[in-house]
């Protein structure tokens, strides 16, 4: 009997993600926290949306660079951590639509993903540190403000308006494939964002959509922050292996990471990741059962910086050469070797070699059991022969690739297809 699809299968299918960090904070350019981190009071931050004007955002081009990346899905925020929302939503006066851009910036992402065939997905901010009810703890602005700190503070009312924009968002944009919530710290977590009910309504409101485990994300047990999403959310590293609870129960789990070392955009941040590291980092969370969520932090003009695009163009050169090996594959559940890494997809496993051993590559205990080896890249033979000054490792198999630099230098990829069993 066939499995019943489940409504996660897209997600584990697709892999690859795009993740979007974007909102006032690229004005000052020093990241998304920069309100935090300089302690801004309202008035000094709000005076941002007062010049907010993307002239050159065209979601279009973004969902082009997705596309081409090999990305399959993309998140991108509606409001971060500091209030101001990128949507038209009814319920504050703090968002894009107020500002000189005066468009619903989020309606025309949707728009521009979709028709790319992208999946679409929300980042959403439980914390907002324009909420007048938002309590004046240690992550808010005004933290060190007696003042701010002496003012009485509605929570259940900013509960309202929390549960109230998610509505909006679920509701004014079609089919929303992914909600990607962010985040949980001390006790405001769980319940304290009326959780169950949270969770209740967006299944309610968007059946089969996918939901990431933030929620509950810094309770003390795994499992218990699974109850309120689909998928754990690693952020700025990749696991040892494929995620399980504290009772060994396997998890999906997705890693979030940058490209330079902050999600919104940080002008003077030039300490970007090769090529080779996006591609190897991708490679490693496949191998282990996992997706990746690769951010890009627009500009306040709306541009994705060029050291972004380089970086995504030359993975999408990879991906449209060796994206078989990536897409829809999974762990090999084979020890990891020691010039690279393997994904599986059914009877064919996928060696992916990152630095070239000084004699053949060693597959070890697959002798015997692999029928033939292509390179993915162009479909030619690579050679299964087992050299003669390793004839003694009698349970290995080996692959026999000339010369002394790989094919591509970024990783190369053989597909082994395995005998049956």
């Amino acid at each position: 009997m066939a499995r019943q699809a489940r409504h996660t299968d897209w997600w584990t299918e697709a892999r690859f993600g795009m993740f979007i960090h974007w909102g006032l904070y690229a004005i000052p350019a020093r990241g998304e926290w920069v309100r935090h981190a300089e302690e801004y009071d309202d008035e000094a931050y709000r005076a941002y949306a007062r010049e907010f004007d993307p002239v050159n955002y065209d979601p279009t081009r973004w969902a082009a660079l997705a596309r081409d990346a090999g990305m399959k899905y993309a998140v991108m925020t509606t409001k971060h951590h500091d209030g101001f929302c990128l949507f038209d939503s009814k319920l504050t006066d703090f968002k894009a639509t107020n500002t000189p851009a005066r468009r619903d910036l989020i309606a025309e992402y949707v728009e521009a993903f979709r028709a790319e065939g992208l999946k679409v997905g929300f980042y959403h901010s439980l914390i907002d540190w324009n909420h007048p009810g938002y309590p004046v703890d240690r992550m808010h602005p005004r933290r060190n403000d007696g003042e701010a700190k002496a003012a009485r503070r509605d929570f259940a009312k900013y509960l309202d308006y929390l549960h109230g924009q998610v509505r909006e968002l679920l509701t004014n944009y079609g089919k929303i494939d992914v909600l990607w919530f962010d985040f949980s710290y001390d006790d405001m977590t769980g319940e304290k964002w009326r959780a169950t009910e949270l969770v209740k309504m967006a299944r309610e409101l968007q059946p089969g959509i996918v939901l990431n485990n933030r929620l509950a994300h810094r309770c003390k047990n795994l499992s218990e922050a699974m109850r309120f999403g689909d998928f754990h959310t690693p952020e700025q590293t990749v696991p040892g292996g494929p995620c399980t609870d504290e009772n060994g129960t396997p998890v999906l789990w997705e890693s979030c990471m940058t490209l330079n070392r902050h999600w919104g955009y940080a002008r003077d941040d030039h300490h970007y990741k090769s090529p080779a590291q996006c591609v190897r980092m991708l490679v490693e969370c496949v191998s282990k059962d996992g997706n990746l969520l690769l951010n890009v932090g627009p500009t306040a003009k709306g541009d994705i910086p060029a050291e972004s695009v380089e970086r995504l163009e030359r993975i999408g050169r990879w991906m449209r050469a060796n994206g078989e090996s990536i897409v829809g594959c999974g762990a090999a559940e084979l020890p990891k070797p020691d010039w690279g890494r393997f994904t599986r997809r059914g009877g064919v496993l996928y060696a992916h070699i990152f630095e070239k051993p000084a004699g053949p590559v060693m597959l070890r205990g697959l002798a015997g059991k692999v029928r033939r080896a292509r390179l993915v890249a162009d479909g030619s033979e690579v050679d299964l022969r087992t050299p003669w000054m390793v004839r003694d490792n009698a349970e290995d198999a080996f692959l026999s690739l000339p010369g002394t630099t790989l094919p591509d230098e970024l990783d190369t990829v053989v597909a082994l297809e395995l005998e049956e069993v």
